[in-house]
């Protein structure tokens, strides 16, 4: 069978591309520019890629390989409900689906039981902690996640495995496609706005999900934040669980979502929690999670309030130890969230000495709403003298050279793919040294 995938540099499609190609599927693909993510999959054997989503390109390739299904991202919809690619599908009678329909399939032919993972904030890191857990353990598994991780490819599929692990978004509500035998909730907090246009519809989604799930392993707070009653299928943990104080890794957040994996393998396996976390204190991150490009200089995907903190926590562990200055160059993710967020920065930069302010990255906006400027965004800073406004050129390179000579450590904090401060940064810097 002949699967082309729409979008297939995204991190949702990018992962499912390569498991259908692992699993013995001809997989072909097309994004709309060049990015890491593309890079990467051809380099895993997914060869027929193509840059431009055109009708020549896709009809060309039809033409030679019959296409059988097109799977497309659920951007592609977003961006333009008329895509070229999916109306040539639709034409030829090809089958066209959202990658739920595809994933779900391979897991129901398998007999594969789904552990997954959702959340607003943590659950790519969550996500590779418990595939982390498991392979440790040699417990053979496929597994999707949509972060490059530093020990195994984005997607995999193992013809052994008992169980997939799944990184659940709910953008688009892609998560309610699925009845997992064993859901984990990272976190909850009002995002994706243009899909859940209130707090309520964004609650409402994840209940449903909970709902669908066997069990489901959730913190304390997020029970209350979504209003749910005990239940048997509801294993609630405390914050303040004293396991969580065993863990060693830098960052709150990063031992709060270490914890839940460590629960999540425990209902899996049955071991010991103590031998749990003595594995997950080894773990060697994710790509974009606190990675260090060059020495002193990193990069993270904090894109929210939420994940914002989270991240510094992180810097502010690292820095303590070394005695550093915190320099934070930040690029938010698209402007149409900013709406929705702009008032809840506040102090999350609190800990930094510095803040450079880049224009948003822009992805599937809203042509209604007005581009927020950066210096209306720091404006919304308790402290707004610690931010100033940047571009992604010389001058900000020779600011990041400066403090990186300085000894200070620099956080580039941002969400986004092709033309993201992220490839910018590893453009300028890591190119340069070679």
């Amino acid at each position: 069978m002949h699967l082309f995938f729409s979008g297939i540099g995204g991190a949702g499609i990018g992962p499912l591309a390569l498991i259908a190609h692992e699993a013995g599927y001809e997989v072909s693909g097309s994004d709309k520019q060049p990015s890491q993510y593309v890079d990467y999959l051809t380099r895993r054997g997914v060869k027929d890629i193509y840059i431009g989503q055109t009708i020549d390109n896709i009809a060309r390739l039809h033409q030679k390989h019959p296409i059988d299904w097109y799977i497309y991202s659920s951007a592609v919809l977003i961006e333009d409900p008329g895509a070229a690619e999916l109306q040539f599908c639709k034409q030829q009678s090809i089958k066209v689906s959202k990658r739920d329909e595809l994933l779900n399939l391979i897991i129901k032919d398998r007999k594969l039981k789904l552990i997954a993972i959702a959340g607003t904030h943590g659950k790519s890191t969550t996500t590779a902690m418990v595939i982390w857990l498991l392979k440790e353990m040699g417990i053979p598994l496929s597994y999707s996640v949509g972060a490059r991780m530093n020990f195994g490819d984005m997607g995999e599929f193992n013809a052994e495995s008992e169980f997939f692990i799944y990184e659940a978004d709910e953008f688009d509500r892609n998560f309610l496609s699925f009845e997992p035998y064993i859901s984990i909730i990272t976190g909850v907090s009002w995002d994706h706005h243009e899909i859940f246009p209130s707090r309520e519809e964004y609650q409402q989604a994840f209940r449903e999900f909970i709902d669908q799930s066997s069990r489901t392993i959730i913190w304390q707070e997020d029970q209350s934040y979504l209003g749910l009653e005990d239940s048997s299928k509801l294993v609630v943990e405390n914050s303040q669980n004293i396991f969580i104080n065993k863990l060693s890794l830098n960052g709150l957040y990063n031992r709060l979502d270490a914890y839940l994996a460590c629960r999540a393998v425990h209902e899996i396996t049955k071991e010991p929690l103590d031998k749990l976390i003595s594995i997950v204190n080894k773990f060697p991150g994710l790509k974009r999670r606190m990675e260090e490009i060059i020495p002193n200089l990193y990069s993270d995907y904090a894109h929210t309030p939420e994940k914002i903190r989270g991240a510094m926590s992180v810097a502010m562990e690292m820095a303590g130890k070394n005695h550093q200055e915190i320099i934070v160059v930040y690029e938010p993710l698209t402007d149409r969230r900013q709406h929705y967020i702009k008032n809840d920065y506040k102090d999350c930069f609190s800990g930094a000495k510095m803040v450079y302010w880049l224009p948003s990255y822009l992805a599937r906006e809203d042509p209604k709403q007005t581009v927020i400027t950066p210096e209306e965004l720091i404006s919304n800073l308790d402290d707004p003298t610690i931010a100033k406004t940047t571009l992604r050129d010389d001058h900000l390179k020779f600011e990041i050279e400066r403090h990186l000579l300085s000894g200070d450590m620099v956080v580039a904090m941002n969400g986004g793919g092709g033309n993201s401060l992220d490839e910018w940064l590893r453009q300028e810097f890591i190119e340069t040294e070679r």
